[in-house]
């Protein structure tokens, strides 16, 4: 299978419903054809795999039989225009592959923001608070004043009054600054403050730096996911990191057990057929930066306590009674 159709199918999986990678170029979930099973809702029997240098769609249940690329023309339209668009580009035709020129649309360029701001290496403030965090300072930035600071990238703050300084974490795609957060220094109620640029872009950090054709780790903060390899991190709610080319993520939610709203996360990542670590009952710190804090080798830890399907929602079951 090659990469366009690998990064296609993680496009459009989030509107697949049960959607899992089985293995290496065979993904299952719900036809969408025929809606599958009225009765089971949990029957899968809707397949995309690869034959020699082609990619299918098969269902097992209505029979309905196409390449990815008919597939895709009937799942998500907009989807399709673009993988057309890639396949001509790269010269791509076949039995199962009929390229059609497509559509070339001219748009305005897009100018880049930069953040002039010090690191937070030259900020006493900012580097105390990161080292003593064990965090690397060479990553982040220091805003004196936050506010002043959005406001002169994007009016965000109707008054500046009660400013105070924040640490910068940035946030890139293509090398884009498309976005940035601040995190509070002092005890603030308001930890995090999240500032998009670009509306459109993945709230996520680090995506410029994985390696998309491996296992992505996906963190719930910036802090967490720069102690472990190939990760990114959530700046908010859940994204849906397949729209963004990432087909074999991780899930690691924080080490709260008796928190409805983790719990309910982790449930739903499980049922989608994702990845997802559960902390073993020794571990007592809450988050991946504590854990680091009391000296445990985290990766090793995640990588030992990553499950999926039964496996996970047996884990999952034990772990909540924590």
């Amino acid at each position: 299978m090659d990469h366009i159709d690998s990064k296609f199918i993680g496009l459009v999986s989030s509107r697949l419903e049960k959607f899992k990678r089985v293995k290496a170029n065979l993904y299952n979930f719900r036809c969408p054809i025929c809606g599958d099973s009225k009765k089971n809702k949990s029957k899968t029997r809707g397949y995309l795999y690869a034959v020699k240098a082609n990619t299918n769609f098969k269902c097992h249940n209505c029979g309905a039989s196409m390449s990815l690329n008919n597939f895709l023309k009937q799942v998500d339209p907009a989807v399709h225009k673009q993988y057309v668009l890639e396949k001509f580009k790269g010269g791509h035709t076949g039995r199962n592959f009929v390229t059609v020129e497509p559509d070339f649309k001219f748009e305005a360029p897009k100018f880049k923001k930069k953040l002039k701001l010090p690191k937070a290496s030259e900020s006493p403030r900012a580097s105390g608070y990161l080292t003593a965090r064990k965090l690397d300072t060479s990553k982040f930035y220091y805003a004196q004043h936050f506010k002043k600071f959005a406001n002169s990238l994007k009016p965000t703050f109707d008054t500046e009054r009660y400013d105070e300084d924040r640490i910068i974490i940035p946030l890139y795609y293509e090398k884009n600054l498309i976005g940035f957060q601040g995190r509070c220094i002092d005890p603030n109620p308001v930890k995090y403050i999240t500032v998009m640029l670009d509306d459109d872009a993945p709230k996520l950090y680090g995506l410029d730096d994985v390696d998309k054709t491996k296992q992505v780790f996906v963190t719930e903060g910036p802090f967490d996911s720069t102690f472990i390899r190939n990760s990114i991190a959530m700046c908010g709610a859940d994204a849906d990191v397949s729209k963004w080319g990432i087909s074999d993520p991780v899930w690691i939610y924080d080490n709260e057990p008796r928190n409805r709203e983790i719990t309910n996360r982790i449930s739903k990542t499980i049922d989608a057929g994702h990845s997802v670590v559960i902390w073993p009952e020794s571990i007592d710190d809450k988050d991946i930066n504590d854990m680091v804090m009391s000296g445990l080798d985290v990766q090793s830890v995640i990588e030992l306590n990553t499950y999926s399907g039964l496996e996970a929602k047996l884990k999952f079951t034990t772990w909540k009674k924590i």
